[in-house]
């Protein structure tokens, strides 16, 4: 007889910070096998978006930036936050603008994914979009230090496959583009 799965009941929640970029909770739950855990733990944040943008004549449209965590620069897909009440669909072609000036073109979701399901409470939205041009300047807030960079497919992939993109949720879509692009899998 196969084991049924059954979602957790929160007894209680307690939030321990409540930060514009760092909410966290402590949940008392109870298991279904009736199993109490008074600390669980669960990172609150609003759903991210990033694009693959590729341009007509075929360059990648992507950001180099500092990341303060690993202490390195990075090379990345355009990416951000949905804000409240805003559609990640509308949230990626805003990022995609601000950040590098790039927009118009065909866009569609490519995948949707969360970056850890057992500790943080929202999704990415990953978009694919494709024929996009340059109609601006970058328009970045006050905290954000972003360079443009223009990557041929070659390029793009040779990062993937030498483990240079290092987060998680970009690397991900990036390798089901290619996936879908050499016919290794059905989009449908």
């Amino acid at each position: 007889m196969e084991k049924k799965i059954e979602k957790w009941k929160t007894l209680e929640s307690e939030y321990i910070v409540k930060r514009p970029w760092l909410t966290a909770r402590r949940d008392k739950v109870e298991l279904p096998n009736g199993t109490i855990h008074p600390e669980y733990y669960v990172l609150e944040y609003p759903d991210w978006v990033n694009v693959i943008a590729i341009t007509k004549d075929g360059k990648f449209v992507m950001v180099e930036q500092y990341r303060h965590g690993l202490d390195e620069i990075f090379t990345e897909l355009v990416a951000g936050v949905a804000e409240k009440g805003e559609a990640p669909l509308e949230a990626a072609k805003r990022e995609l603008m601000e950040e590098t000036g790039y927009g118009n073109g065909n866009w569609e979701l490519l995948t949707v994914l969360s970056q850890n399901p057992g500790s943080t409470d929202n999704l990415t939205y990953s978009f694919l979009a494709t024929g996009v041009d340059k109609l601006a300047g970058q328009h970045l807030d006050a905290t954000e230090d972003v360079a443009v960079r223009l990557l041929t497919e070659k390029e793009v992939y040779g990062m993937l496959a030498h483990d240079e993109v290092k987060q998680s949720l970009m690397a991900a879509p990036l390798w089901k583009y290619f996936a879908l692009k050499s016919g290794m899998t059905d989009k449908t």
